[in-house]
């Protein structure tokens, strides 16, 4: 499991170190809400491509071992320290910010604030966040459905298509 005080440590550990993430993921709508609603086995994080040489060494340093996966590629890969698990996604962006290959986040996305512990963190946006749990939704209503209405209640975004049909049911 990803506790919230191994997050919060490498968030600083990367940001001290001037290597500029984004939380994703679970821990993304946490830090969204500012508070932990669930246990998460990972955390997902955002990367430009400059930077994730640096991000890929200094995790290696406290004990972080790559998974090799069936989706592993310069773009997406997997870190395991033997309890957490830390799934990076790789981008590039030209020189006005804008993501122009690797993963392809809408750049918008990467324009979120929250917090964790107290800290403010840099993540994926409250708009996208819903955007991209609504496209599994269907697979996991158990683990998407709480968040995307405490995301969109918070936020005043309007429940996605994908939510409504499942409340109908």
């Amino acid at each position: 499991m990803m506790g919230v005080k191994e997050v919060a440590d490498l968030y600083r550990l990367l940001e001290n170190a001037e290597v500029k993430i984004w939380i994703d993921g679970g821990w993304a709508t946490d830090a969204l809400l500012g508070k932990e609603t669930r246990e998460h086995s990972d955390l997902d994080i955002a990367v430009e491509q400059k930077d994730a040489a640096k991000l890929r060494t200094l995790l290696e340093e406290r004990g972080y071992k790559e998974v090799s996966r069936d989706d592993t590629s310069e773009w997406n890969f997997v870190l395991h320290d033997g309890e957490g698990q830390v799934d990076v996604h790789v981008f590039i962006a030209d020189e006005k910010g804008e993501v122009v290959g690797g993963i392809p986040y809408p750049t918008e996305s990467l324009k979120g604030q929250g917090t964790i512990t107290g800290h403010t963190v840099h993540c994926i946006s409250a708009e996208h966040m819903v955007k991209f749990m609504a496209e599994w939704v269907h697979k996991h209503p158990e683990k998407y459905m709480p968040d995307i209405a405490a995301l969109c209640e918070k936020f005043a975004i309007p429940y996605p298509e994908e939510y409504e049909k499942l409340q109908r049911r």
